[in-house]
């Protein structure tokens, strides 16, 4: 409630300050590099598939290989000592929305795990939660029938008053509404079995952004993958085993 009120006290405030901002930002391109391959050697372990707005895409990175898709499948790869195969379907601005129709007209490659990185467009474009939510659910639910994805990460905002490029009070606002996000996206997710929220708490600091400002740089993306690699190792994985142990528990009884 309190950032209801704080937006619209400070209304001519905030929405003066996301214009100049919005007129001053420095469009930095999506990075050159492949956009699907593999990572690791020996028996394939995982299948991966990357999807989101401009953070997923890896804007702020020099190539894809360090940017975030290619760095987890990395990262992962190495935890489970064997092969990653990856795919990134990612595009700059994409709302919730919008990375569902992407995935929705674009070839998207089997995969096993998901990780979706979207919520800071509905935020600057203003699309209400539950609105984005349902979104998010569809985005799930297609990728479980259409490429097969048995688990789906939706990773929650980073702490939006620290991105060095957003100014107070929006810096402020950005924060609430992040924070916000974050607070419905865990609820709604702990109702399915399938899709888990990922706090990215802790792991922003003004140092880490590129030279926009606003999008992370190398180390930042690095920090992110390493969250990410570690659920989907510590957690994500053992479940999927257990619930492929079970029916043949059953059948063994």
């Amino acid at each position: 409630m309190l950032h209801v009120v704080a937006k619209y006290a400070l209304a001519p405030v905030l929405y003066r300050q996301a214009g100049r901002l919005k007129r001053a930002a420095v469009e930095l391109p999506e990075p050159n590099g492949e956009r699907s391959g593999s990572a690791g050697e020996g028996d394939l372990r995982l299948r991966l598939l990357v999807a989101g707005d401009s953070s997923a895409a890896g804007v702020g990175a020099r190539s894809q290989d360090d940017a975030l898709a290619a760095p987890l499948a990395r990262n992962l790869a190495r935890r489970l000592e064997g092969k990653v195969q990856w795919q990134l379907v990612a595009q700059s601005g994409l709302t919730s929305e919008g990375v569902l129709h992407k995935l929705m007209h674009g070839h998207v490659r089997p995969a096993d795990v998901a990780v979706v990185i979207c919520g800071v467009n509905d935020i600057t474009k203003e699309q209400a939660a539950s609105f984005a939510l349902r979104k998010r659910r569809q985005i799930a639910e297609w990728m479980c029938a259409h490429a097969g994805v048995r688990h789906v990460l939706f990773p929650g905002l980073p702490e939006m008053e620290l991105f060095p490029a957003i100014p107070q009070p929006l810096a402020w606002w950005a924060g609430q509404a992040a924070r916000r996000n974050n607070r419905l996206q865990a609820r709604w997710a702990g109702e399915f079995d399938f899709i888990s929220h990922v706090s990215m708490d802790g792991l922003t600091h003004p140092s880490l952004f590129c030279e926009d400002g606003f999008h992370p740089a190398p180390g930042l993306y690095a920090r992110v993958a390493n969250r990410l690699a570690e659920l989907i190792t510590d957690e994500v994985l053992p479940r999927l085993q257990a619930k492929d142990a079970a029916p043949r528990q059953q059948d063994a009884s």
